[in-house]
């Protein structure tokens, strides 16, 4: 399987290799994209990558990328680009303070994904 993994913080990051950590295998590859447009979320996104490639060893092949753009467009354009079998992204920001609920980005993503999307809980700080 290929993953596309979606995250922008640490604690999305987190959460998503907690719902993956018993599904990927040595035969599955995991793509994790952060998508950012300034200097903080830029921050926010390399330490939120950093955490996929220690937490998802067991996946044969994980590769991170830091992006620029939109959230849900960029990850739809990825999830074409590496021919995605599922997206996984947590239910709204992941930094602290953030209000729970589904975001605008989950929302859009289950709206025009033509792809399985797992939207996975983020843990109340």
């Amino acid at each position: 399987m290929q993953y596309l993994l979606g995250t922008d913080s640490v604690h999305t990051t987190a959460a998503i290799c907690d719902y993956l950590g018993d599904r990927v295998t040595a035969d599955d590859a995991v793509t994790a994209i952060a998508v950012a447009d300034d200097a903080t979320t830029r921050r926010d996104g390399e330490e939120a990558l950093n955490v996929a490639p220690v937490r998802l060893a067991a996946a044969g092949d994980v590769e991170t990328e830091l992006r620029s753009g939109t959230p849900a467009e960029t990850l739809l354009e990825a999830a074409a680009e590496f021919d995605a079998d599922e997206l996984v992204i947590g239910t709204h920001s992941g930094n602290p303070g953030s209000i729970g609920g589904l975001g605008s980005t989950a929302q859009q993503l289950l709206a025009d994904a033509g792809r399985p999307v797992v939207v996975v809980p983020i843990p109340e700080l």
